[in-house]
């Protein structure tokens, strides 16, 4: 199975060297690298102009150019742009332990998607981890209570609670896997989705409804969500409406989704 690792940015590089910096320690690599960003400006594209031509793995920077907030057509350049098998899909601001890779490649099994779960940094501990992204523990100095438990590494819990885990891991698309080919049969992400969520809800309806079952990886596949202001939520309701309609009609496929980036 070949793996590739999709990243999605927008003015963040700060957070972004962080996240490439703990790519680049992964125990197992994946086999391609996709930065997606939304039009960021020099200095973004510079750091990932750097990170490319020292990566050992093969890495592309796509970019879209920025017109409000669209992740949707972000992950379904990544998707198009790959012939990797499976795709995991993070954000720019998720550093990743370093079996964050080879846990999702441990645990990806056909008919199942995976929801990751996510340790959040609080403003602290995140100035803390973009000045220092290669704190050991990792990321433990400033979490505490269940926060802590969460960076627990046990791929033989991952193994026993991945079922279990579903009924308290929310659906986030800042660390999920996906069969690329599942994703292909569902168009991929719904880019009528504009404006912040819950575009990862609504794909994650669709393959349900096509008896693609979900599986949470937990105390493995481990990220920590660094801090960042809330984004704007005045598209959430007509986004909201759209996620009902899927559920309701038993939707398996979007209608403006994958299919125009695959033809181009």
């Amino acid at each position: 199975m070949r793996l590739a690792l999709a990243i999605t940015t927008y003015e963040r590089p700060d957070a972004l060297a962080a996240v490439l910096a703990s790519v680049a320690r992964q125990r197992v690599a994946p086999a391609e690298i996709l930065i997606t960003d939304d039009g960021s400006g020099t200095v973004t594209r510079e750091l990932v102009t750097a990170f490319i031509a020292s990566s050992p793995t093969p890495a592309r920077h796509l970019v879209q150019a920025h017109d409000g907030f669209r992740v949707a057509r972000l992950r379904n350049l990544a998707i198009a742009a790959t012939d990797c098998d499976y795709i995991v899909f993070v954000d720019g601001d998720m550093l990743l332990h370093a079996e964050f890779i080879a846990d999702h490649a441990r645990f990806a099994r056909r008919g199942f998607y995976t929801q990751g779960a996510r340790v959040l940094a609080d403003e602290t501990l995140t100035r803390k981890l973009i000045a220092r992204p290669d704190i050991p523990g990792p990321f433990a100095a400033g979490l505490g209570g269940l926060r802590r438990t969460y960076l627990l590494h046990s791929p033989a819990l991952s193994g026993l609670s991945r079922g279990l885990a579903n009924s308290f891991i929310a659906v986030k698309s800042c660390n999920q896997g996906f069969w690329r080919d599942d994703l292909v049969r569902a168009n991929g992400f719904n880019e009528d989705m504009v404006g912040w969520g819950p575009e990862d809800k609504e794909l994650c309806a669709r393959l349900e409804n096509a008896g693609v079952r979900r599986q949470t990886l937990l105390f493995g596949g481990i990220a920590c969500h660094l801090h960042h202001p809330a984004a704007s939520r005045s598209s959430l309701p007509a986004n909201l409406a759209r996620l009902e309609n899927t559920r309701r009609e038993r939707k398996t496929r979007c209608e403006h989704g994958l299919d125009a980036h695959r033809r181009a």
